[in-house]
């Protein structure tokens, strides 16, 4: 299903209106994306964290609480739609222990946390010219499945 039908069934099933949405996948190739839209559908992966530079770089605002999602596979299915229920930031080495777990990934451990999201920020920053760096701020988010 596309993130606009999706939508559409939302919307009309929850008497839903003046109220957008921002249609996204999780990591940055598409088994990532399945892997992690299939832990948010499965009730494990409730947070997500996010390097706070690119949003200044890529002119965006921060996700705001309250805010909708459609969280889409690596197909660009829509899966589920979720709702941001918190929002903060922190640099990367004082993300907790219960972040960590709360985004359900491996082992749910900090130090897998720490390992796989070093290696993802890497990558990513360094499409801008940037460097990782462990005092970096990171934008934690946490949600809710409200539809799927």
């Amino acid at each position: 299903m596309k993130a606009e039908e999706m939508w559409n069934l939302y919307t009309k099933s929850n008497n839903v209106k003046n109220k957008t949405y921002h249609a996204w996948s999780f990591g940055s190739d598409p088994l990532t994306a399945n892997e992690l839209a299939k832990l948010v559908v499965d009730g494990v992966k409730t947070a997500t964290a996010s390097a706070y530079q690119l949003y200044a770089l890529e002119k965006c605002p921060l996700p705001p609480v309250g805010g909708l999602n459609i969280i889409l596979d690596g197909d660009n299915k829509a899966v589920c739609i979720t709702e941001t229920t918190k929002i903060y930031i922190c640099p990367f080495m004082e993300v907790s222990e219960e972040h960590a777990f709360k985004e359900g990934e491996g082992d749910k451990s900090l130090s897998y946390w720490r390992k796989v999201h070093k290696d993802f920020f890497s990558k990513e920053l360094k499409e801008f010219g940037l460097d990782f760096d462990e005092e970096m701020l990171v934008v934690c988010e946490e949600f809710k499945i409200i539809f799927k």
